[in-house]
């Protein structure tokens, strides 16, 4: 299995494949009231034949080039994830997304993984805006947002039904021009430090 580095706290980035539905799952119950507080995931996982098709149905997205996952790994462990949940290679737009168990927040893990997946994106296949949708209350997966240099877009309004309840999402995004400049940027800057 291939893995790319997310540092050297021993963080790494790699696949996200049905044959490992044990550890996902396993992941998931070590984090599923943090998790749950505003991603669905771990209702849509509750158990071992879900895991499975949860993770089947997005090895069918990348089958099909409409939607990835990835773990993030810390010291091997699987502690969290990113993800793209929508891709749409024709009009090079998507939606990126993330989720960590508590052990794991606080430590900068999603930002490093959603740049390599931005990189990816922008540089390799050529998409022009990645989106970022969040819940106003989520105030970590909006900092993420922020320190991506993505600009906040609006509010959709009671956009959809979560745990009986309608919730608002705040829309973010970048486009390819303006990530390539903070790459950019970032790159000289780690340049002149040395």
């Amino acid at each position: 299995m291939f893995s790319v580095s997310l540092g050297d706290d021993g963080a790494e980035l790699t696949p996200l494949e049905p044959w490992q539905a044990e550890e996902f799952l396993a992941h998931i119950e070590r984090g599923r009231d943090f998790i749950g507080r505003y991603v669905g995931l771990p209702d849509i996982v509750p158990d071992l034949p879900a895991a499975r098709a949860h993770l089947q149905r997005y090895a069918e997205k990348a089958a099909s080039d409409t939607g990835r996952i990835y773990g993030i790994r810390l010291d091997r462990r699987l502690v969290g994830g990113v993800l793209f949940p929508a891709m749409d290679a024709a009009q090079g737009v998507c939606e990126a997304g993330c989720w960590l168990e508590p052990s794991a927040a606080g430590r900068g893990l999603v930002t490093r993984a959603v740049t390599v997946i931005i990189d990816w994106v922008v540089e390799e296949r050529g998409f022009h805006r990645v989106e970022w949708h969040v819940a106003p209350a989520n105030t970590a997966s909006i900092a993420v947002a922020e320190r991506l240099g993505m600009s906040r877009e609006g509010v959709l309004r009671e956009s959809y039904l979560y745990r009986g309840r309608r919730q608002d999402t705040e829309i973010w995004s970048v486009l390819a021009p303006k990530w390539r400049k903070l790459r950019a940027q970032q790159r000289q800057a780690a340049e002149n430090r040395w």
